[in-house]
């Protein structure tokens, strides 16, 4: 399942997902894009695969688009995405916003910088780990862009409206460990335990938690983000009386008082929407 631009490794019910262009820190391309975009893909039509791991070669994340693509847009040689041509740097087969399409959990191992195109893919993920002293930045502003691939809808849907004003604006540098005090990452660890941590997170998901009720639970947010209480509550009562007829709610309760692991059964399409 891998490829030169992005690695996959399973383990354990596990996917590792790695950009890999550890010689420019992992700069956002069309290429790395379509690469990345196909493999989430992949492990998500991979019943073998309960959790995914999102992490980057090297020492960064993504620092955001390929200076060398930004640069020839700067000069009139690319286009606007900031990818020169032949790149594939455009939007194809899959819309920017693809990995928020992902039924299993998109877990986050933020090894380095993250920023721009990069931190908007970061804020898709459902959890984001991230190594003590990784930098954070939308950078938009300072070349002299805007709020670009979402991220003024993103961005103070995860941080607050204050939080993401500030960061649009003064498009600053902010360090891993405030980026948990405003709720841009949910852990933050020594880098040489960044994967071991999220690993160890992903696994216990595999492990305990049933496929369905997941994939369930990530539409109704996403859903709900969108609707009033009355309507999530609604939706909620539906997917509820569902769930208690299917086999996962049986084995969830006697594997409990079995006291022993879970054995859930694949993602069950049916309540998807």
């Amino acid at each position: 399942m891998s490829s030169d631009l992005v690695l996959v490794d399973i383990e354990a019910g596990v996917a590792v997902v790695t950009l890999n262009r550890p010689e420019a820190n992992n700069g956002w391309t069309g290429l790395l894009e379509t690469a990345y975009f196909e493999a989430l893909e992949r492990c998500d039509n991979d019943d073998s695969v309960k959790a995914i791991v999102v992490t980057g070669a090297g020492r960064s994340f993504c620092p955001g688009a390929d200076m060398n693509g930004l640069a020839g847009a700067a000069k009139g040689t690319a286009n606007v995405s900031g990818g020169a041509p032949g790149d594939g740097v455009s939007r194809g087969t899959y819309p920017l916003m693809y990995p928020s399409k992902i039924r299993k959990p998109l877990i986050g191992a933020i090894n380095g910088a993250c920023a721009g195109v990069g931190l908007v893919q970061a804020l898709l993920f459902d959890v984001r780990f991230a190594a003590a002293g990784s930098k954070f930045t939308v950078a938009f502003a300072r070349r002299g862009l805007i709020a670009e691939y979402g991220a003024a809808w993103l961005l103070p849907r995860i941080v607050g409206h204050s939080n993401a004003m500030d960061m649009l604006i003064s498009s600053r540098v902010v360090l891993a460990e405030e980026a948990k005090e405003m709720g841009l990452v949910n852990r933050v660890v020594p880098k040489d335990e960044l994967m071991e941590a999220a690993m160890a997170y992903a696994m216990d998901v595999a492990v305990h938690c049933s496929p369905t009720s997941v994939a369930i639970m990530k539409q109704q947010v996403d859903r709900s983000w969108n609707s009033d209480f009355p309507t999530a509550v609604e939706d909620a009562y539906r997917l509820m009386n569902a769930t208690l007829r299917r086999p996962d709610f049986k084995e969830g309760v006697i594997s409990f008082l079995e006291k022993r692991p879970p054995s859930f059964g694949d993602i069950q399409t049916d309540l998807l929407q």
